[in-house]
């Protein structure tokens, strides 16, 4: 029996479409920069908020009107929740979906039960992935939920449960390369301090290399061939988190020898979190190699904390994917939703309405950022301001011929640098606002 029987396929209609279960901009085989669509976005939705999330905040139970969920979860609960996400993902049109461990199955009394529940829903996440043709993005294990892991995970002071957390990956290592998975992610989501004093934290960082170096080591040896992905985030759960930005995430794997391994998971809200723009931390990552995926969401600033809303800002999807595409697309990663709706919006429908407004609005900011490209006159801007590099003393640092000395003998003979340019920032703006 059908979950969402009001609701029909989500299809394309156009940009005069009045019909809010419709796309007007997400064409999936529109071609932009010689991709369909639905290749250059990769869109995914995340289990956890959109079907484990119950609309719960510190002041107050979920929210959420859920007719598929029982009042006390179960392995056949999470079966029948199984079968309604793929009906929900199938209706939307997304090709790609992610999940914790946790999330499609409930743990158990003992580890070794626990895999079993995993097991006997993975059965059938398998079974819808091939009936629907809906892959899975990206596999995780949720280390941070149990009371085990109050003190972190692979930067636990308990061995025990830095061990506990092995054995859990090891697992969700198995069944991502299962089910077709096509990346893993690393999210610490305790992997860090609240206090100094009692934090050895050499020693903790340390054991995260050590923690990501054998689960490296245990896919080579199933042969997951996957990508590996870690996800900075700053603060929130813990004061301090060692995973705080991309900048911080790259030195720690160049650090460790990991580099060749991993590669980033950047989401927008984390990247607010530590005082930057997206666009920041999709820059770093990318100019470094290390761009590998995407958790779609935006942040309130009003609030200061991760409130993982749906992303629907044009001006924030067009930085993105203009990111996106100058560093050459996220496959094998992806857009996935790492959104919520609100507590307030509690019935089945509101969660295609977030979904449809995301696409629409990640579709937009795609066709906008490619006629940016296409148009050159922001890099032609972007050249000028650097023309001193392309030729003259500036080309011959850059090709290592000079040093201190020589540079001291040329700007003697010059007697001053040359005038600056303008920067043009406010030209810049206006440029981009004639494409919104």
């Amino acid at each position: 029996m059908a979950a969402f029987p009001e609701v029909e396929k989500i299809r394309f209609e156009g940009p005069g479409s009045k019909n809010p279960l419709a796309f007007r901009y997400y064409d999936a085989a529109e071609v932009v920069e010689g991709k369909p669509m639905e290749e250059q976005l990769r869109f995914s939705m995340a289990y956890w908020h959109t079907f484990r999330g119950a609309g719960s905040d510190p002041f107050g139970p979920g929210t959420m009107i859920r007719p598929w969920e029982a009042p006390q979860d179960s392995v056949e609960n999470a079966i029948r929740r199984a079968r309604v996400a793929f009906e929900f993902m199938e209706k939307l049109g997304v090709p790609f979906y992610c999940f914790h461990d946790r999330d499609v199955a409930p743990e158990g009394a003992t580890l070794a039960e626990t895999n079993r529940n995993l097991d006997a829903v993975v059965k059938v996440l398998k079974e819808e992935q091939q009936r629907t043709g809906i892959r899975l993005l990206w596999g995780t294990a949720n280390l941070f939920s149990n009371p085990r892991f109050v003190h972190g995970a692979a930067t636990s002071c308990n061995a025990d449960s830095f061990a506990y957390a092995c054995a859990q990956v090891k697992k969700a290592l198995e069944v991502t390369k299962e089910l077709g998975g096509v990346n893993y992610v690393f999210w610490g989501g305790r992997e860090g301090y609240q206090n100094l004093w009692n934090t050895d934290m050499k020693r903790e960082i340390d054991h995260l290399a050590r923690f990501m170096h054998m689960a490296v080591d245990y896919a080579r040896e199933i042969g997951f061939t996957g990508q590996f992905l870690f996800e900075p985030k700053p603060k929130e759960p813990t004061k301090h988190q060692y995973d705080f930005d991309s900048a911080t995430c790259i030195n720690f794997l160049r650090a460790y020898g990991l580099e060749k391994h991993v590669k980033l998971n950047i989401e927008t809200n984390h990247a607010t979190l530590a005082g930057h723009t997206v666009e920041h931390e999709l820059e770093v990552a990318g100019s470094q190699g290390f761009l590998g995926s995407i958790d779609a969401n935006t942040g309130d600033l009003l609030l200061g904390w991760d409130t993982d809303q749906f992303p629907t800002d044009i001006y924030l999807t067009t930085r993105i994917m203009h990111a996106v595409l100058k560093y050459g697309g996220l496959a094998p990663g992806g857009l996935n939703f790492d959104a919520k709706v609100r507590r307030e919006s509690f019935e089945p429908i509101d969660l295609f309405h977030a979904h449809v407004g995301g696409m629409d609005a990640f579709a937009r900011g795609l066709k906008i950022a490619a006629a940016i490209r296409a148009d050159g006159k922001i890099a032609s801007l972007l050249s000028e301001r650097y023309a001193s590099w392309d030729g003259g003393v500036g080309a011959e640092i850059e090709a290592g011929k000079h040093d201190f000395k020589s540079l001291e003998t040329y700007m003697l003979q010059k007697g001053d640098a040359a005038p600056n340019v303008s920067g043009r920032q406010e030209l810049i703006e206006n440029i981009i606002n004639l494409y919104l």
